[in-house]
């Protein structure tokens, strides 16, 4: 099973992008371990991130059969990009949205994820966690094993 990973303008600065909302965890730090999660899942990864909508369009077409599923984290463009959630529509397998802080919770623009609305499942306010949360949903939504093999 191969998944995509993406993740939207400026999240290429955490860990040092206001650690207060989003943590100090690099995005380095949170792709390293959803490596090793994966490797325990059997699951190949392809990561990418983007500050520029069309790039991450482009990236969704250009996977579209060969990825079984997607997560992403669409940063600030799941509140205004219609043109990603079509994108995401138009994706063949599950789309996972994550986020690192609670959209919920933050400001009233925020509240709204244009993305959510094209995805089975969204995660939201679990830190980098949230990542390995969303692996494993879009695993499951697969129709994966979410369990590590016995050793």
């Amino acid at each position: 099973m191969r998944i995509l990973v993406l993740n939207g303008p400026n999240l290429g600065s955490l860990g040092r992008r206001q650690p207060e909302i989003y943590g100090t965890t690099t995005l380095a730090e949170i792709e390293n371990d959803l490596q090793a999660q994966a490797v325990a899942l059997g699951v190949d990864l392809r990561f990418e991130q983007s500050n520029h909508e069309g790039t991450l369009i482009d990236l969704i077409e250009e996977e579209t059969g060969r990825c079984q599923a997607c997560v992403i984290n669409p940063g600030a463009l799941a509140h205004t990009s219609l043109a990603l959630a079509d994108a995401l529509r138009g994706f063949t397998g599950p789309v996972v949205e994550v986020h690192l802080s609670n959209i919920l919770a933050r400001e009233e623009y925020r509240r709204t994820s244009h993305v959510a609305a094209a995805a089975a499942a969204v995660i939201t306010g679990a830190g980098a966690s949230g990542y390995g949360l969303a692996l494993r949903t879009a695993v499951q939504l697969v129709g994966g094993n979410t369990t590590e093999p016995s050793k």
